[in-house]
């Protein structure tokens, strides 16, 4: 009898683990989809089957646990999140569950239409006007939003060119030129990008736009008589 209910245990175990991460078609339908978790990121919903992955932050294929039909516990984000329609303009957002029960509920990540895109995918996509649109208009929006943060560009923009990647780094210099025009670092490295990519004549022009606003900038003095001695 003991072994009897043992396996009558492991088997309520087992079915409860195949049948907890499916979901129905509609609910599956209404949660695709990709929605914005900050004016230059997304969190990507997808299903396998009827079985919900999440794509975020670079982790392609994460599966939340399902806690019940409406409420997943993501570990990468250590939240537990819902699907829920904003009684207020009708949008399908996540939200995230309140961790106390008294505490109102936050609409916090709004559901994109398809067409929709942030800036750092139009750069994937080497829509580089489109991305410069995108991030002005998050600066005219919040001018401390740390997606336009000068030295985070930057550091993009060189990982770019340390791969090679000469108009996809310039492009994104250019867009830090766009939005800090009188930093001289923004000039030095975009004159950098020019410089590696074999545009002698406009790494110049930005090297000495740096100096404009940085006299003292002695490694763009440096790449300035080099430069000049080659033409």
């Amino acid at each position: 009898m003991k072994f009897k209910y043992i396996f009558f245990f492991l088997g309520s175990l087992l079915f409860y683990g195949c049948t907890n991460s499916f979901n129905e078609p509609e609910f599956i339908k209404k949660a695709t989809g990709r929605y914005l978790y900050n004016s230059d990121e997304v969190i990507h919903i997808y299903f396998e089957g009827s079985e919900m992955y999440i794509a975020w932050r670079g982790a392609k294929k994460i599966k939340p646990l399902k806690v019940d039909d409406s409420t997943f516990f993501v570990k990468e984000m250590n939240e537990k999140i819902q699907f829920l329609t904003n009684p207020k303009n009708r949008k399908q957002y996540i939200v995230l569950v309140p961790k106390e029960e008294n505490n109102a509920i936050v609409y916090n990540f709004i559901k994109l239409k398809e067409d929709e895109k942030v800036p750092s995918e139009y750069l994937t996509n080497n829509e580089f006007d489109k991305a410069l649109e995108g991030y002005l208009a998050i600066k005219e929006k919040d001018s401390l939003d740390s997606s336009i943060n000068e030295n985070y560009l930057n550091s993009l923009g060189y990982k770019e060119l340390r791969d090679k990647n000469f108009e996809t780094a310039k492009a994104i210099f250019k867009i830090n030129v766009a939005l800090y025009p009188n930093s001289s670092n923004v000039y030095d490295s975009l004159g950098e990008a020019y410089m590696k990519s074999g545009d002698t004549v406009q790494a110049i022009e930005n090297y000495k736009m740096s100096l404009t606003f940085d006299s003292g900038n002695s490694r763009a003095k440096r790449q300035l008589r080099k430069l000049e001695k080659k033409e």
